[in-house]
């Protein structure tokens, strides 16, 4: 299916006159206790208190190098360059992100309904799950730029209508992740309030906000009392590594200068019970391979 329901109550404003800070009103994790899955009852509870959890080897070493050849397939593939789809580096022009991997490659889409990653979306969040989002990351060395700090939930809710906090992300290192090369920074425990943003969304903001992140982000004071509060945690490790994140982790990345490229596959898996509806605090939708309106479920 692919019609969106009518917009619901506002539990979250954002893009107005002021800055909000509201209480999350959802659970972290959604599903009953003891509920089976690749998750441990201690994982998901640390999960729940820190709003993320890494894993040091989700993806063998052998399984890396299949995902590393496709995302180098597609990232240098012509016309997959021209598709609206691919967002090319400002500086380099090199292809730095692709979305929509698992309608594109079989290979990304067989990686998406792994039990070892759907069954871990479906553990936290207590249901079925589809794709709101999928992408690979390519973060090259000498100058390939971040990401500044930032809750998924903020953008997905304002801009493409998710109602609730029930939608979970995980990114999977196709590289080694040092810590010097723009690795994922998140601030502990900054899942439990939401920061509304001050401002309206610009006609088409996707288009700028893909490279260079405008609206939606808090301000420097927020993010201060934030980051004094919460701590931050720089994520490492080896590739074949995953970070499981909450939609509404603060969080962000720094540039690269480093000769070490870090690339990643990205998937945001969203509670079939969470289907977006209209647009919270944007003039239009994004387009459907950046924020989905298709909710089939992952099998």
């Amino acid at each position: 299916m692919t019609t969106a329901p009518e917009r619901t109550a506002d539990l979250y404003p954002t893009r107005g006159t002021a800055e909000v800070i509201t209480p999350r009103k959802d659970p972290v994790v959604w599903s009953q206790p003891g509920t089976a899955g690749p998750f441990a009852p201690s994982e998901l509870s640390d999960f729940e208190r820190d709003g993320f959890f890494a894993i040091g080897e989700l993806l063998t070493p052998e399984e890396v190098a299949v995902y590393r050849a496709e995302l180098d397939r597609l990232v240098l593939d012509p016309t997959m360059r021209a598709d609206p789809r691919s967002i090319v580096e400002p500086k380099s022009q090199d292809v730095r992100t692709v979305f929509e991997v698992h309608k594109i490659s079989e290979v990304f889409a067989k990686l998406v309904s792994d039990p070892r990653v759907v069954g871990r979306a479906r553990q936290i969040l207590g249901s079925d799950v589809y794709v709101h989002q999928s992408r690979i990351n390519v973060k090259p060395g000498f100058g390939a730029s971040g990401f500044y700090w930032h809750s998924d939930f903020e953008t997905w809710h304002a801009e493409d209508g998710l109602p609730n906090m029930r939608t979970v992300s995980v990114s999977i290192a196709l590289t080694e992740n040092y810590d010097t090369n723009g690795g994922l920074m998140i601030m502990p425990g900054s899942h439990q309030h939401f920061v509304g943003c001050e401002g309206e969304t610009p006609k088409d903001n996707y288009k700028r906000s893909l490279q260079m992140q405008d609206a939606g982000i808090p301000s420097d004071e927020v993010l201060t009392k934030m980051a004094d509060k919460h701590g931050i945690r720089l994520f490492t490790g080896q590739a074949g590594s995953a970070t499981w994140f909450d939609c509404n982790a603060m969080h962000g990345s720094g540039d690269n200068i480093t000769p070490y490229p870090r690339s990643n596959v990205f998937i945001v898996f969203n509670s079939v019970e969470n289907e977006a509806v209209e647009p919270f605090a944007a003039p239009v939708r994004r387009p459907e391979y950046i924020g989905a309106r298709d909710f089939t479920p992952v099998r």
